[in-house]
């Protein structure tokens, strides 16, 4: 990445921390996502992956994490209760505040409070993202230009380790429509980050797509959807499918800032190009699809 487009992320980043830090230290209500994806000058539809990829941590994580860099400010002055600490900077409790020091911090407000020291080291460290931006991976990836497909669709709400069971459902619909032959692709449309969500929220659309006639119409919950085409960068992914975030990652923050391309408010897509029941986690391969205006 060259380093003015790297400085120029950084800014953006820096935007968006100085805005939910501002919150935070008066008291407010934290900036809406539309609110924050202005201040970044990214689209509210990739801004949550798009900072996660550019921080190292989702926006849940900065806000807590500035949350307790402000009460370890505010237990620097002797006169400020732990209470009256918690609700300036947004837990309804002071045992709320507790629980997050101890979880994050390993230490009670109380002990923080006393030493000054440590409370000076932890405040460097929740200071910044974990992640700098701009940090180099080697990534090989190309702008591709797809054209639109068919496909039959099945959302899966559930943990992304049991999407097989979806994809199960789909075979067995294709074996009893007899086209099982005809399938020539696998794909996925993740609608939220399995690293970030409970199971029970985690929605993603597996699909496959045929080839040559029309099969019979599919029973719900299945349907018949298009994946849309236009231009994506393709990135290919090589290990455990679980691991498929991480690469995502990877592409939003060390590739696109510099690429001279922008993203398309569409979702990103999986290609699956390997059956986990038969090859190794080590060498399953799938393409990462994401969405570029062009």
């Amino acid at each position: 990445m060259k380093p003015d487009t790297r400085n120029a992320y950084a800014r953006r980043v820096d935007a968006v921390l100085a805005r939910l830090q501002q919150a935070i230290a008066v008291g407010d209500d934290l900036p809406g996502l539309d609110a924050l994806a202005a201040v970044a000058h990214l689209s509210p539809f990739h801004f949550h992956r798009v900072w996660r990829a550019l921080t190292g941590e989702p926006l849940g994580g900065t806000v807590a994490r500035l949350r307790l860099a402000r009460a370890l400010q505010l237990l620097g002055d002797a006169e400020a209760g732990v209470a009256e600490v918690a609700l300036a900077v947004g837990y309804d409790t002071p045992q709320a505040l507790a629980r997050a020091m101890r979880e994050r911090l390993d230490a009670s407000p109380s002990e923080l409070r006393d030493d000054p020291a440590r409370r000076a080291a932890l405040l460097a460290r929740l200071g910044r993202p974990t992640r700098a931006v701009g940090d180099p991976l080697p990534l090989q990836v190309e702008v591709v230009s797809l054209e639109p497909f068919e496909v039959v669709a099945l959302r899966n709400r559930g943990a992304f380790a049991d999407l097989d069971q979806a994809y199960g459902a789909l075979f067995e619909w294709a074996a009893g429509a007899g086209v099982v032959e005809s399938i020539i692709g696998l794909h996925g449309i993740p609608w939220g980050d399995h690293r970030d969500l409970p199971a029970e929220t985690l929605e993603f659309d597996c699909a496959i797509r045929l080839d040559g006639e029309r099969a019979a119409e599919p029973e719900t919950p299945l349907r018949r959807e298009t994946l849309a085409g236009g231009l994506f960068a393709r990135l290919r992914h090589v290990g455990p499918y679980e691991g498929l975030e991480d690469a995502v990652d990877g592409l939003l923050a060390d590739w696109l800032p510099g690429s001279g391309h922008v993203l398309r408010d569409a979702p990103i897509r999986y290609d699956f190009l390997d059956d986990p029941e038969t090859v190794p986690a080590p060498l399953l391969r799938a393409d990462i699809l994401v969405p570029l205006v062009g």
